[in-house]
């Protein structure tokens, strides 16, 4: 039985992928109501997909990213709300800065254990479950993440909309960090290098790659060849050593780490956006 395919349905996709309605359509159809196939049906068909990858997690909140005291560790936390209005509140603010002080002073390592230590005499699941009911809104822990490393920089993009961590091989000047984090704010790396994609994800570039090039006619023998390169890009266009250094177009971000240190390297980055 196909899937029923309705307006919102096209709508949402035209939303993720910036193509016309019909195409959306012809997509979603042809994909038996799959976003993820109709976004592949789409690439393969040569439109210009505008979001290969959606932060949208999270309506609203805020995000707080903090290292510890010793630099070897971090944190960043997401407390998700409805509106920004209340994103916006200062005491939302306090609240989400005592979780993310919380996490780093316990040490916890996920959500369900942060969501259980206790803050003021309650466990902070109980402490959102207050919050709901003062603000009358929806208030959710809506995500944790954690580095460690020999050195940790944080960082806060915007009025609490990002937080992006970044773990080094070797303690680094503030400047250097800042830097890197930036980077990865900006650009939305999806690994620190090839090795750290999914072999998946690479095998699913390849098969749109080649169903490209055989759909602009090029001879068959040329695909793999053709789709190799692309894969190239898209390597460095999304794996944070290979991007073009924000800073300067002119080196990569591993040209721009051996510039500080022959030997540092980063061992591990997360960014958490609203949106």
């Amino acid at each position: 039985m196909a899937a029923t395919i309705t307006a919102a349905d096209v709508n949402k996709l035209r939303q993720q992928t910036g193509a016309g309605m019909m195409d959306c359509r012809k997509a979603l159809v042809e994909s038996d109501g799959d976003f993820e196939k109709a976004v592949d049906y789409l690439r393969k068909k040569g439109q210009k997909v505008a979001a290969l990858r959606s932060d949208r997690e999270t309506k609203e909140g805020v995000i707080i990213a903090k290292t510890a005291a010793d630099g070897k560790s971090g944190v960043v936390v997401a407390l998700g709300c409805e509106t920004d209005f209340v994103a916006k509140n200062e005491d939302f603010i306090k609240f989400a800065q005592a979780i993310v002080d919380l996490a780093i002073s316990t040490g916890v390592n996920t959500v369900e254990e942060l969501g259980a230590a206790s803050l003021d005499g309650a466990t902070v699941a109980d402490k959102v479950n207050d919050q709901v009911a003062k603000i009358g809104e929806k208030i959710t822990l809506a995500k944790f993440e954690k580095i460690t490393a020999a050195s940790v920089t944080s960082y806060i993009h915007g009025t609490y909309r990002m937080g992006v961590l970044v773990g080094f091989s070797q303690p680094v000047s503030e400047e250097v960090g800042k830097d890197v984090a930036m980077q990865i704010a900006a650009m939305n790396p999806i690994a620190v290098d090839a090795d750290g994609v999914p072999a998946e994800l690479i095998a699913r570039e390849r098969d749109i790659a080649i169903d490209q090039i055989k759909a602009e006619g090029k001879p068959a023998e040329m695909a793999e060849k053709i789709a190799q390169g692309k894969i190239n890009k898209f390597y460095k266009d999304n794996t944070l050593l290979q991007q073009a250094f924000v800073k300067d177009n002119n080196k990569s971000v591993a040209d721009y780490l051996k510039s500080v240190s022959a030997d540092l390297k980063v061992t591990g980055f997360t960014r958490i956006a609203l949106g």
